[in-house]
């Protein structure tokens, strides 16, 4: 089958290749996509390149031995093992598996869902890593209540999009920064507010907020913390693209340590996927609540080109990947 196959950790020019892989082995839990469309998040990238070097027997293990790469897909399902109960051939399927930049992908029951009827297979493959750290991260990490102020940093990229409509469909009153270009489009998927950051610098606004989710982390902490309540709560997931052994895992554990003597709050988080919020999601998705943003589509064989653009970090949304 065709596929996306990385040879080592480095640009994705340089160590990705497209070329014919064996087709996945169907084990007895196990169940086969015929993958429609797989999208990209910045944590494909992150693992191509081999960066923070201290995950990196993490990313090996998060791909089969074939060295097929990507994780979040949708497609068809082709064949299920015996013990598999609630899916068969023919089902419209998204969620995850390893190898997913392939014409075939293999994953288990539990990792995927049927797919929404109000959802192209496009928007379905998008609802994955991003979809699963937003929601993570603003219910579980966030504590995010009904009127309370949220700030998206990162507003217009893959787990920004998502979280500005999650924290809309929490009830939550949502300003987002982008940039210039990006204003309309985080307008209209339901940010009450937003900050050109080319124009404003969100810390320096005199504006508080009850929560700030950080994608983006290019300010210190000492500057993001002016812009949340005396009382207020900082998630930081993001920062400049990681290198070195711990790359931006340091981010994470200051704001956490930091916490400990002033009352503002700073958690340092980890994203996990999981069947009950993966049925959330499509709830979600399927009662118009989130619609996961579009960028790009690139076929299969210009898979490598996709993944480039997405680690330039100027990405609209999510881009995707067809077969």
């Amino acid at each position: 089958m065709k596929s996306i196959i990385q040879t080592g950790f480095g640009p994705p020019g340089e160590v990705l290749t497209v070329g014919e892989a064996e087709d996945p082995v169907v084990d007895d839990d196990g169940v086969l996509v015929r993958v429609r469309a797989a999208s990209i998040h910045i944590g494909d990238v992150y693992g191509i390149r081999g960066y923070p070097k201290v995950m990196r027997p993490i990313f090996k293990s998060m791909r089969p031995k074939s060295g097929v790469v990507g994780t979040d897909l949708a497609g068809v399902v082709e064949a299920v093992g015996e013990s598999v109960k609630n899916l068969g051939p023919g089902d419209e399927v998204f969620g995850s598996g390893k190898g997913a930049f392939a014409e075939y992908a293999s994953t288990t029951e539990d990792k995927l869902a049927l797919k929404p009827d109000n959802l192209t297979v496009e928007q379905a493959s998008a609802i994955g890593v991003s979809a699963f750290t937003a929601l993570q991260a603003l219910r579980d990490h966030g504590d995010l209540r009904e009127g309370q102020k949220v700030l998206i940093v990162g507003a217009s990229g893959g787990v920004g999009t998502f979280a500005v409509q999650i924290a809309k469909a929490f009830g939550a009153e949502v300003t987002g920064v982008c940039s210039t270009r990006n204003l309309d489009m985080v307008r209209s998927i339901g940010a009450d507010h937003v900050i050109d950051y080319t124009q404003q610098d969100f810390t320096e606004s005199g504006s508080q907020y009850d929560l700030i989710l950080d994608n983006v982390g290019t300010h210190s902490l000492k500057d993001t913390r002016r812009a949340l309540t005396p009382t207020g709560l900082l998630l930081p997931n993001g920062g400049p693209a990681p290198t070195g052994w711990f790359g931006g895992l340091g981010n994470l554990a200051k704001a956490t340590i930091t916490s400990m003597f002033v009352k503002q709050q700073g958690r340092g988080f980890l994203s996990m996927e999981n069947k009950e919020d993966l049925a959330t999601l499509r709830d979600l998705a399927e009662t118009g609540k989130i619609a996961p943003v579009i960028d790009r589509t690139y076929p299969l064989a210009e898979g490598i080109e996709a993944l480039s653009y997405v680690g330039e970090g100027h990405n609209q949304g999510t881009t995707v990947i067809t077969a």
